[in-house]
């Protein structure tokens, strides 16, 4: 697969995973359903994720990831995907709360997004179970646990949960 990503650290984070890692997640998402592909990763503060949010979504507040498919009608098709805008604190904060390593909820949370541009959702009921078994499929391939389980806050036996 021909594979550019442009990313933006837009928001200092200590925790952001390098480059190469964040591509071997992207190319693990797309698999086999681009040959070519391009796309914008911005990885950005509270700030300006709720600027975007607010903005394209109408909702207030910062989220975790958003995604911004390329749909423009050209004469002939491009390998562009889109762009996905990364909230680097929520990322962290997410990881504690949900008792993860911050590297493995980073690979979850860009190849969710990467998903989305790749025209999943998880609107009714059996879409989300379809994206987050694919999800989940991606992380094992990868060596990551399941991004559905997560410790349970009495015990340390995990649980499956079905939204991120």
């Amino acid at each position: 697969m021909n594979l550019s990503i442009d990313i933006q650290k837009a928001c200092a984070s200590e925790d952001s995973p390098d480059e190469d890692s964040i591509k071997r997640w992207v190319s693990a998402a797309i698999r086999d359903e681009r040959d070519e592909c391009e796309l914008s990763i911005r990885i950005v503060d509270e700030l300006e994720s709720a600027d975007f949010n607010q903005r394209y979504r109408g909702k207030s507040g910062a989220t975790n990831v958003l995604s911004f498919p390329f749909d423009a009608v050209t004469p002939e098709p491009l390998p562009i995907l889109g762009d996905l805008v990364i909230c680097a604190p929520i990322l962290v904060r997410e990881a504690v709360e949900q008792q993860k390593t911050t590297i493995a909820h980073w690979a979850h949370i860009v190849i969710h997004g990467v998903l989305h541009l790749l025209g999943y959702d998880h609107i009714e009921d059996q879409d989300a179970e379809q994206m987050e078994s694919l999800e989940t499929e991606i992380m094992l391939v990868l060596d990551f646990p399941p991004p559905y389980r997560i410790l349970h806050e009495s015990s340390d036996d995990p649980i499956e949960v079905t939204s991120s």
